[in-house]
């Protein structure tokens, strides 16, 4: 599936629930299907920097694109970490970086959250891009 075609799947979900609460525990059920990252790399390397929790993200390129994996100490966070890793993961870095990722306002996401997890967001999108560039100039490079 395209980047676009999975953000709309996640709209169309988000669409179901009339009340933000439904839509927190949709998120939290979400961060239980976060792709489990290895003990190994819950280093301070993978940790994001900017979120109020702690978040861990590993990328991979494999074959052209790039495969993530998360873990949070705090489940909506982990939600969040999730949907991010649902929408880019398998992608080439490329369609990662050309990635307006419109789902996050039209889910309301950016809206409902706090500050502190807003810009926690921020910057999981940022680490996301900083690994996609990282494997863009690698792949360009061979």
């Amino acid at each position: 599936m395209t980047i676009q075609e999975i953000e709309n799947s996640i709209i169309d979900e988000f669409a179901l629930y009339d009340e933000w609460l439904d839509k927190y525990a949709y998120l939290i059920e979400l961060g239980k299907e976060c792709p489990a990252i290895e003990e190994a790399y819950k280093t301070d390397d993978n940790l994001i920097k900017g979120c109020q929790s702690r978040v861990w993200l590993h990328a991979a390129l494999r074959d052209g694109r790039l495969y993530f994996s998360a873990d949070s100490d705090a489940v909506i966070t982990k939600g969040i970490i999730t949907l991010l890793i649902r929408v880019l993961d398998g992608q080439t870095p490329q369609d990662i970086l050309a990635a307006d990722l419109h789902f996050i306002d039209a889910i309301g996401l950016k809206e409902h959250l706090s500050p502190t997890r807003s810009n926690g967001l921020a910057s999981m999108v940022a680490q996301i891009r900083l690994y996609a560039t990282a494997a863009s100039v690698a792949t360009n490079k061979q």
